[in-house]
């Protein structure tokens, strides 16, 4: 059996390690075809993970990346039919819900190949994110969903999907969070900050609903300007553009540093006090890491982790930021939200 995995954003790499690993290890059957997309062309945003994660390198890399969602979709159409017709595999198996996701799905969908939507099911009721419609569209493509809870099976039962097309299968991001906690590495750069470890909040911007409103920015850099507590910033490269075109200065206590490897900013999880992010993966693994979380945006997919008390929801009101950050606490006895770790090997069974 052959399978054509098409990935292309910065958690698409740590999902396809797990997953690709599991196939090899349960499926000997399988023959993996791995397509990059190149919708993160960055060296610091795609490479290091083929480097860190020991992800084998893709078979296909279409270099397609830095346009407007349409022309990005579109040019990934093109390629990735290319591909199928060339290929000919029995699956096309997609991850999450980036423009990657929605081409993947609609070219496999259009040549009857069937797909596999890994994170089936997520929804945030928020049709002006271009997540949102992506992942909507590539539910409903799919033949297979694997869905990470019951919560996300539920959307999709509400939404007419086959109930047998569904799988709750866990998060596979729980499975790379096990599998690299113990390979996590301290950032060289971290001991010059001379903040102690268990004593910072770790934050991450890269929303285009946050950084291309100066409103919003300008309102999240007030809030976070209130934490007691120094901030150490990873700063996405369309952030770094954004704050400089916006004239936008960050404050004193915020510690800007250039984007992080998964194995530092999974060290960084494990060692900061809490999380302030507007990305749905930081917020996963700041549950997975015992972290409270600070959610820089209006709603999330995640809700789980708000109706358990893990996640509170700031958008970008300073006031709300800073009382969060003051008051965020991570519960007690939370455990399971996400499967057992072993969502990877129960979706390479699945697959026939």
């Amino acid at each position: 059996m052959k399978i054509l995995t098409v990935i292309g954003a910065r958690p698409q790499f740590i999902k396809a390690a797990v997953v690709s690993r599991a196939l090899s290890e349960h499926r000997p059957d399988v023959r993996e075809i791995l397509v990059h997309t190149g919708q993160h062309y960055d060296t610091n945003m795609s490479e290091v993970f083929f480097e860190e994660l020991h992800i084998p390198r893709p078979d296909y890399n279409l270099g397609i990346g830095g346009g407007t969602h349409g022309q990005n979709t579109g040019r990934m159409l093109e390629k990735i039919e290319e591909l199928l017709l060339s290929e000919k595999p029995d699956w096309t198996l997609v991850y999450g819900d980036t423009d990657s996701t929605l081409a993947g799905a609609l070219a496999a969908a259009k040549q009857h190949v069937p797909v596999a939507h890994i994170e089936a099911g997520l929804r945030s009721f928020n049709r002006r994110m271009p997540e949102e419609i992506n992942r909507v569209l590539t539910d409903h493509l799919a033949s297979l969903l694997f869905a990470p809870t019951d919560i996300a099976r539920a959307n999709l039962l509400r939404e007419g999907v086959e109930p047998d097309s569904i799988r709750v299968v866990g998060d596979v991001m729980y499975d790379a969070a096990l599998y690299y906690q113990a390979r996590a590495r301290k950032p060289a750069w971290f001991d010059a900050l001379d903040i102690p470890i268990d004593a910072f909040v770790l934050c991450t911007i890269h929303r285009a609903e946050n950084t291309d409103d100066p409103i919003c920015l300008r309102g999240i850099l007030a809030g976070l300007e209130g934490s007691e507590l120094p901030v150490i910033l990873p700063l996405h490269p369309r952030t770094r553009g954004k704050l400089e075109s916006m004239a936008l200065r960050l404050p004193a206590n915020i510690r800007a540093v250039d984007p992080v490897g998964y194995l530092e900013m999974a060290w960084l999880e494990a060692h900061c006090k809490l999380i302030a992010t507007d990305s749905g993966g930081v917020q996963k693994e700041a549950y997975f890491h015992r972290k409270p979380c600070v959610t820089l945006r209006g709603e999330t997919e995640w809700v789980e982790l708000v109706s358990h008390g893990c996640n509170l929801i700031a958008g970008h009101s300073p006031e709300a930021i800073m009382a969060h950050i003051k008051s965020c606490q991570f519960p007690a006895g939370i455990d399971g939200l996400y499967g057992n770790g072993e969502s990877a090997p129960l979706i390479a069974r699945s697959i026939r």
